[in-house]
């Protein structure tokens, strides 16, 4: 009886994050979709017209980073954290020959307290020389993407899941993690397990790598404090500063791809930095690449009641009053301009709002421009499977919230696009 209901429960977490539930508040509507007016992501805060890159780079940019990290995802810290490398296992015969898998412990430390993490690599064995790199989270741990006995537990898994979650089962989210085809692409992929840096509750604060960091105060946060959608960013490019040690990784040809919570990641990442030359969200939704003002979908005031750790406090003087953002997402998502951007939606995920996730996207245009570089030609969505591959890119999908193979054969479209020009 006890299991059924654990099912049950898992269930209905499920039916949630597709945006399936009936839940108050929650517009799935068009028609009840608020006017509004987004920002010119080109207009200075003084009323200035961005007109070049060039200032585009020294002034305006600047400028929406200091909003999002002010009144979003917090500051992210300039104080360096140590970090060690162990590396624990070394296969070069992994996935049936096809790759070498190595499995490394990052051990990150302030003197008087460490947090452990690990990282999955895999470098596909048929490639000779310098391959590319897809990095991403997974959220049951590395365990969970392949059938391989030998792949470690994630070390943040006992702080979030008991004994009989279905984390501990092998192979149990393998179906998010199409390994073969990206490595027969000719992709390496490193992955970590999201709890390893910031464990997905509030209450296990003190268990994430914000805990290092010098001004760090148990229970106490103020207005712009950097909270999980942050420290899940700044471990992102901790990956990438380990894979700068790897001889057979092309450091020009870095993808970051993040899904659902993990996609606002991403983009925040991409967002801070230009090592991630290609940046990838999938169904990452409110406070990801679709926009707040549409208030369609998962909102403000759901998000930051709910899940009030992953964003700063200052982010919910907005819930519920959204007509009165002086920003929206698609200027966040223009800060990844001029490297690559990629949103992915699916049609059955309405809590993430696809419609206002490709807008987002489109509403970069102008800064892409700056570049002499091609966004979405049209304000009008694409259809289901018709990707558009150009500097900006965007697909829709049938089916749920989730990530697919469909999804990664894009994903993997749009870099060979853009890294084999």
């Amino acid at each position: 009886m006890k299991s059924f209901f654990y099912v049950l429960f898992l269930s209905l977490i499920c039916d949630f994050a597709c945006g399936q539930a009936i839940i108050k508040g929650i517009n799935y509507d068009e028609s009840k979709v608020p006017d509004f007016v987004l920002p010119d992501p080109l207009i200075c805060n003084d009323g200035r017209q961005i007109t070049t890159a060039g200032e585009w780079e020294s002034i305006r940019r600047p400028e929406i980073l200091e909003i999002f990290m002010s009144k979003v995802y917090g500051r992210t810290p300039t104080d360096k954290i140590d970090v060690s490398y162990t590396l624990l296992a070394c296969d070069p015969k992994a996935m049936d020959g096809e790759a070498t898998c190595k499995q490394v412990l990052f051990s990150f430390t302030n003197g008087e307290k460490t947090i452990e993490a690990i990282l999955l690599l895999y470098i596909p064995n048929h490639v000779q020389g310098k391959v590319p790199v897809f990095v991403g989270y997974n959220f049951m741990g590395n365990q969970t993407t392949t059938l391989e006995p030998s792949i470690y537990y994630s070390p943040g898994l006992r702080f979030v899941h008991g004994k009989d979650s279905p984390v501990w089962k092998r192979g149990a989210q393998k179906n998010r993690w199409c390994y073969d085809k990206i490595l027969k692409r000719g992709y390496a992929v490193a992955t970590m397990c999201y709890h390893d840096i910031y464990p997905d509750r509030a209450e296990l604060r003190d268990y994430s790598i914000a805990s290092l960091f010098p001004d760090y105060i148990s229970g106490s946060k103020n207005h712009d404090e950097w909270e999980a959608i942050g420290v899940w960013a700044w471990g992102s490019s901790r990956i990438v500063d380990y894979l700068e040690r790897e001889e057979r990784i092309d450091m020009s040809k870095i993808a970051i791809m993040g899904h659902s919570r993990q996609g606002k990641a991403a983009l925040w990442s991409g967002a801070q930095d230009s090592r991630f030359k290609v940046v990838i969200s999938n169904d990452s939704g409110c406070g990801g690449a679709a926009l707040s003002k549409r208030v369609y979908g998962e909102n403000i005031a759901r998000i930051t009641t709910v899940l009030s750790h992953w964003f700063c406090p200052a982010f919910s003087q907005y819930a519920g009053n959204e007509e009165n953002l002086p920003f929206d997402q698609h200027e966040m998502l223009a800060l990844i301009a001029p490297r690559h951007l990629y949103v992915a939606s699916a049609e059955g995920d309405l809590w993430a709002d696809p419609k206002g996730e490709y807008l987002s996207a489109y509403y970069t245009n102008k800064v892409y421009e700056l570049y002499k570089m091609k966004g979405l030609d049209s304000p009008v969505p694409p259809a289901i499977h018709q990707p558009i591959m150009n500097d900006v890119g965007y697909h829709i999908r049938a089916g749920k919230h989730d990530v697919t193979d469909y999804d990664w054969e894009r994903f993997m479209d749009f870099c060979d696009l853009h890294f084999n020009p």
